[in-house]
């Protein structure tokens, strides 16, 4: 059985983010970056598909918690003979890719061990692993093909039988490894007895395997350090809501999902969680999708984060740079526009969710939503007084002319659908918000452009939209111009300021929306499955960022105690660290997808700021 999603932590240094079950397990970790080949593969699969679990003999987890503000996770074991805390972190060290794991005896004495299973490349490659000499100091070295680890601290060895510990029950000797031949294994292990003030660390670190491992790290001043980096980055925001806790974790995803160098914000750490439990619809999110990291920059410049959001900006500037005829809706960490989907026939998936995929075929879509994305959250950022550029403003004026260039183009819509395209209702609102966004550019900003021409255009999107977009005879707004059908993004059409939250218009498309794609628990689907529109088998669950929609839309409407009450219903769905996947299954009372959700975040940001703004204009507490 699968390891619910519930139970992990994400833990983050800005490159990579690997996830650490309730019980001692890494379970998924890609080096050197969010979307590098993973070296731990056991979410997607089992223990054999790449591990390494830390835990203590014959206890239980009795807390885990993040340090406040930060992504250093501590879980505390009890045992029959006393306590012991294990802290997990990754350095935030310039050059490297570490991860540490410390063990401190806090009382008695305590036992433990380690199951630690190395598989590069998804699980298709297998590491040489040998002892060698490390500054004086032995430690095991992993090499395979282009990438190589290292794991320094008291020595792990071959694990010889089936029970997790070697024939001797303990650890194997150092000489289960030979310096000049080498073994190959499937596993690694070890016990050590720690009495109470005793403490240990390990580090695992990844280099390429042509190149010298790093040198040894000081696991507390690199402790100290990441604790400093992250409660430093926590200090600058600015949070007034009655979720504060949730809010500041939700921005602090954000900021762990944010590429330190590249500036480029992933949807997710992962690949191929399901959106159905053994269903096929499984996908890999380690990508920048420009809509995801546009409305991730809107929440971030609304809570005073613009460095972070400059950062995103000349991400933007790179990868867009010198195809502006042929802008992707995502691209990879650095920029990259090769993103081909793949199917991993050897994994066996999370809970038998198969194809297990990495790349992602989206990649090649038409969207048309997604230039207005980015324009909105670049127009709050010079809202915010950062100031244009003829670079950046040069890449705005070229993005509306690919708009135009597209302009009667139908699309495969904001949630990818991989059947027919048509004209997405809320995709070509979005195209009016980007020429809305580019003549108030000229107009408030005096900024240059054929201003003219994008009113032009906008107005008669608007027009079209009027006409097209809404059916009078059900009182809403479509999902598609050839349909009756209504769809959760419709939610999003007063974010983009093409009408106000309480329209008649916008509010009968709400009610369609509780009618038709709310279930019994309240939550909400993206649209309905059963229409075959999306060209895909089998079903999903509700969909928390649309969910979180629905709460914003309700307090800006005037319907502020059921925002409160959906709302605390949402955020009850958090687990215990405040994290959240995409989708959430009530009838299981299960977290779905993959984890931690950028969107889901983003969704809880800004409904928390919806209600926290409507109560401070009724003035009340925020």
């Amino acid at each position: 059985m699968s390891t619910h999603l519930e139970d992990y932590a994400l833990l983050s240094d800005l490159r990579t983010g690997p996830l650490v079950s309730r019980d001692g397990s890494i379970d998924w970790l890609c080096l050197p970056r969010f979307d590098s080949p993973a070296a731990f593969s056991a979410i997607l699969g089992g223990p054999d598909d790449g591990r390494w679990k830390l835990s203590a003999v014959d206890g239980e987890v009795i807390e885990r918690r993040y340090l406040p503000q930060t992504f250093v996770l501590e879980t505390t074991w009890r045992t029959p003979t006393g306590t012991a805390r294990v802290t997990d972190f990754l350095p935030l060290t310039s050059g490297r890719d570490d991860l540490v794991r410390q063990v401190e005896c806090l009382e008695g004495t305590v036992e433990v061990e380690h199951d630690l299973r190395l598989r590069f490349d998804y699980a298709r490659a297998t590491p040489w692993v040998r002892v060698v000499d490390h500054h004086g100091r032995e430690a095991l070295q992993s090499l395979a093909g282009p990438e190589g680890i290292l794991v320094t601290g008291p020595l792990l060895t071959r694990v010889d039988g089936d029970d997790g510990v070697a024939q001797d029950g303990t650890s194997a000797e150092p000489g289960a490894f030979s310096a000049a031949g080498g073994a190959r294994t499937p596993r690694l292990g070890g016990r050590f007895r720690l009495e109470e003030g005793d403490v240990l660390d390990w580090d695992l670190v990844w280099f390429p395997s042509y190149a010298d491992p790093p040198e040894p790290i000081d696991a507390d001043q690199a402790l100290a350090a990441a604790v400093s980096f992250w409660t430093d980055w926590s200090s600058k925001l600015e949070v007034r809501t009655t979720h504060d806790p949730l809010v500041l974790r939700s921005l602090l995803v954000l900021r762990a999902l944010t590429h330190g160098e590249t500036g480029g914000i992933v949807a997710a750490p992962t690949a191929s969680l399901p959106e159905e439990l053994g269903g096929v619809r499984n996908w890999d999110y380690r990508f920048v999708w420009l809509r995801d990291a546009a409305l991730t920059i809107e929440v971030a410049v609304a809570h005073g984060l613009t460095e972070g959001a400059c950062l995103w900006r000349d991400w933007l500037l790179r990868a867009v740079a010198g195809d502006a005829d042929d802008v992707k809706i995502m691209y990879g960490v650095g920029g990259e526009r090769e993103l081909d989907e793949k199917e991993l026939d050897h994994l066996d998936g999370y809970e038998g969710s198969r194809p297990v995929r990495i790349g992602n075929g989206a990649a090649d879509q038409y969207q048309a939503d997604v230039v207005g994305e980015v324009m909105i959250a670049l127009g709050m950022l010079r809202d915010a007084g950062v100031g244009e550029d003829e670079y950046t403003w040069g890449l705005q004026k070229s993005l509306l002319r690919y708009t135009e260039t597209h302009y009667d183009r139908p699309d495969h819509g904001i949630w990818e659908m991989r059947g027919d395209l048509h004209h997405f209702t809320h995709g070509r609102a979005m195209m009016w918000a980007a020429f809305d966004q580019g003549v108030r550019a000229v107009e408030e900003h005096g900024l240059d452009g054929p201003v003219e021409r994008w009113r032009e255009l906008r107005d008669r999107l608007r027009a079209e939209i009027d006409e097209r977009g809404y059916d009078p005879e059900i009182e809403s707004f479509t999902q598609t111009y050839d349909n009756a059908e209504v769809d959760a993004s419709l939610l999003q059409l007063p974010h983009t300021g093409f009408l106000a939250y309480d329209d008649p218009r916008m509010l009968g498309t709400v009610a369609r929306i509780e009618q038709e794609l709310t279930d019994e628990h309240g939550l909400v689907h993206r649209y309905r499955t059963d229409t075959g529109m999306d060209g895909l088998e089998g079903d999903e669950h509700p969909f928390l960022i649309c969910c979180f929609w629905l709460v914003e839309q309700h307090a800006n409407s005037g319907r502020l105690e059921d925002a409160e009450k959906l709302m605390a219903q949402l955020v009850g769905y958090a687990n215990d660290l405040g994290l959240l996947s995409e989708e959430y299954d009530p009838d299981a009372g299960r977290l779905i997808g993959n984890f931690p959700q950028a969107f889901s975040h983003i969704g809880l940001i800004r409904a928390a700021d919806a209600i926290a703004a409507v109560r401070a204009r009724e003035g009340g507490a925020g």
